[in-house]
């Protein structure tokens, strides 16, 4: 479905912010202001040899606490920096030849958003009465409005926008326009998808179409038919949390059916998302970091090699890379472990190793159009093994892994010709 050849072709680097700067957790107005976004010009040389040509990064609208919780579109988060200094990064990036893409935050705000603010003090007389999802001055909320409305999935700091008023819309769209004609952002990746309105998101994609043919729309959507939000019509693509779960689990469980399976299901001859290319990864900001997940730390290269050679766009969350660790936790502060400040030097501490496979891994799709491009076809499955295929016209690729800790001889017929594997243990290999 993704028109953009770019995101065919891009590795994504995704960076929450606020963690990776290590800015303050809340922002406390000029006693929080920062620069802190300046240190991604640091990382920049270390991101190009790595084979990134593109960075989805976390909220940076200005923001109350964790980013999500937006306070003003058009301005920058103070903990970050100035729109000056954003601007400089991300032109920067663009020079290196790494595109940019930021969080829409657009479902719900924070509660010291303007309009709501406004609503706060002159209740029903307020000309933002209906920027709201279920405003009741009759009804007493948990935050001690002296009135209720809706929220996301009951957080009261989170208030839900009314997509369906054409003020909130033009309201919106002229941030994104702001963001796209000062900044030069390449796309946007939408949060909390499925709880957005979906004419906003006809809307949306009109808007930025009509401004770039190729600004990439991408959605946070966690369960059901991605084919709803990912069409002609709204957004170019959507988070494969269903192989998210997929590569990490076939590994603990020992069974690479359970991948083979989503795989096909997806991408096969026959597959539902054949013609959408879907947003992969192996863990991010919402979810422990897959070094946790994994019960056997050798499989994180197989892992690596399943995200670098299924259908679909990778992304690396930053700092995975290097094989760090982090548990989602539970209450208020349950991301903050996924979510870390690190610098450069600790790649030296982490997984070196790794951190050279996923080099080898982006440098070999970016020279595959198999790998960017190519049909998916599964070639065996055993609870251990698993060998599939890419193909184009012009070129081909076998991906052989084994992630038993004994090695395997696996023959096995594809295109008309026979091969006799021996994969190593714990081994991922991809064969011309």
């Amino acid at each position: 479905m993704n028109q953009n050849k770019w995101v065919n072709e891009a590795i994504f680097y995704h960076i929450y912010p606020l963690g990776f700067t290590g800015a303050p957790r809340i922002n406390e107005g000029t006693g929080t202001t920062g620069s802190r976004i300046l240190k991604v010009l640091d990382w920049i040389p270390y991101l190009n040899e790595l084979g990134i040509n593109a960075i989805y990064f976390g909220p940076v609208f200005e923001s109350e606490t964790h980013g999500y919780d937006t306070s003003d579109y058009y301005q920058t988060d103070r903990r970050l920096g100035t729109k000056e200094e954003f601007k400089q990064v991300f032109d920067t990036l663009h020079n290196h030849g790494i595109r940019v893409v930021l969080d829409g935050v657009f479902n719900h705000v924070g509660r010291s958003f303007m309009p709501f603010q406004d609503v706060r003090r002159n209740r029903e007389g307020s000309v933002y009465k209906d920027w709201f999802c279920g405003i009741d001055f009759h009804q007493y909320g948990p935050a001690g409005d002296g009135f209720s409305y809706e929220t996301w999935q009951g957080n009261a700091e989170l208030v839900k926008l009314n997509l369906r008023n054409q003020q909130v819309v033009e309201y919106l769209l002229g941030a994104v326009a702001m963001w796209i004609d000062e900044l030069g952002i390449d796309g946007l990746r939408l949060d909390a998808a499925d709880c957005v309105e979906m004419e906003y998101f006809r809307k949306l994609r009109a808007f930025t179409h009509a401004k770039r043919q190729d600004f990439w729309l991408m959605g946070e959507i966690i369960h059901g038919d991605y084919n709803v939000w990912a069409n002609n019509t709204a957004l170019d693509s959507v988070t494969n949390y269903e192989c998210w779960k997929g590569i990490y689990s076939s590994h603990n469980d020992k069974n690479y059916f359970e991948i083979a399976y989503a795989l096909k299901r997806q991408f096969g001859e026959h597959g539902i998302y054949k013609d959408l290319y879907l947003y992969n990864f192996a863990d991010n900001h919402d979810v422990s970091r897959v070094a946790s997940l994994l019960t056997r730390k050798e499989h994180l290269e197989n892992v690596y090699t399943l995200l670098f050679t299924m259908p679909g766009v990778p992304s690396l969350y930053y700092g995975s890379e290097w094989g760090i660790e982090g548990m989602k936790a539970s209450g208020m502060n349950a991301d903050i472990p996924l979510r870390p400040c690190i610098e450069l030097t600790d790649a030296a501490e982490g997984d070196t190793g790794l951190l050279e496979h996923i080099r080898e891994l982006a440098a070999v799709r970016k020279s595959s159009d198999a790998l960017k491009y190519g049909n998916y076809q599964e070639v065996l499955v055993r609870n251990e093994q698993l060998i599939f295929a890419r193909e184009t016209d012009s070129d081909r690729r076998l991906i052989v892994l084994n992630l038993s800790d004994k090695a395997s001889q696996l023959q096995f017929t594809y295109a008309g010709k026979t091969y006799d594997v021996e994969a190593a243990a714990f081994s991922s290999e991809i064969f011309y």
